[in-house]
């Protein structure tokens, strides 16, 4: 069955389909010895594909984790500034595994790890509209307030913000424990949208992504995940 170039590539686990777009774009990729074009498609099945000169290799055994990324380690897989990266806490997993999303350096929980570029590109696509739960530990003068201009319509960096799920679980004085869903991923997006409101964010956790759960896995250990987990990642999209 054939299926777009830069979906093969991706379902190979070598890179992104935004990056595997590119590299056709570049002349980088073939197809039976031709060099590849945009919206080519083609049979991982019986179609000899090469990236760089080197036979894309296609490996039905795809490796799926649940990390808890603990505060200080950034998500990317190499650091300009030489700060711990995520990879190093899975390298016990054996296999090249990629973050799907980001958490920043400062932000905690849950954060899946795999060589499926397909399945990671679905979980990640706006389109799909995975939700993505948070613990927010924050303080401010008005906590109440400030989370219902939360679920009010809010602009943050020029960017209007789908509405999101806020709750105030709990608050003592000053300090208060938030769960907030969002259904995108732009950059530092709660951290902006608590401050927008006039909340300090004191410490982030992802709890749940879609209906992956983080559970009481511990800080800096991960685990495969289920069957059921599995087959939930590989149905979206």
């Amino acid at each position: 069955m054939t299926e777009r170039l830069q979906k093969i590539i991706s379902s190979a686990g070598i890179t992104s389909r935004r990056r595997a777009e590119e590299l056709i774009a570049a002349g980088r990729v073939t197809v039976n010895g031709a060099r590849a074009v945009l919206g080519q498609r083609a049979d991982p099945d019986s179609d000899a594909i090469a990236v760089d000169g080197i036979p894309l290799r296609i490996d039905a055994e795809r490796t799926y984790i649940m990390l808890n990324k603990p505060r200080g380690y950034v998500t990317t897989l190499s650091d300009e500034k030489g700060r711990p990266g995520v990879n190093a806490l899975v390298a016990g997993a054996g296999k090249r595994l990629y973050p799907v999303g980001r958490l920043d350096m400062y932000s905690e929980g849950l954060l899946i790890m795999t060589d499926d570029g397909a399945a990671a590109n679905a979980l990640m696509h706006p389109s799909h509209r995975v939700v993505k739960t948070y613990h927010a530990w924050v303080r401010g003068p008005d906590v109440s307030v400030s989370v219902a201009r939360l679920r009010q319509p809010m602009t943050i960096d020029g960017y209007r913000i789908w509405p999101v799920d806020a709750v105030l679980l709990s608050e003592t004085g000053g300090a208060a424990l938030l769960a907030i869903s969002i259904s995108e991923g732009r950059n530092r997006q709660v951290r902006k949208m608590c401050a927008a409101v006039d909340l300090r964010v004191v410490r982030l956790l992802r709890v749940a992504q879609g209906s992956l759960k983080l559970g009481d896995l511990p800080p800096g250990k991960w685990r495969y995940l289920t069957p059921e987990e599995t087959a939930y990642i590989r149905s979206i999209g």
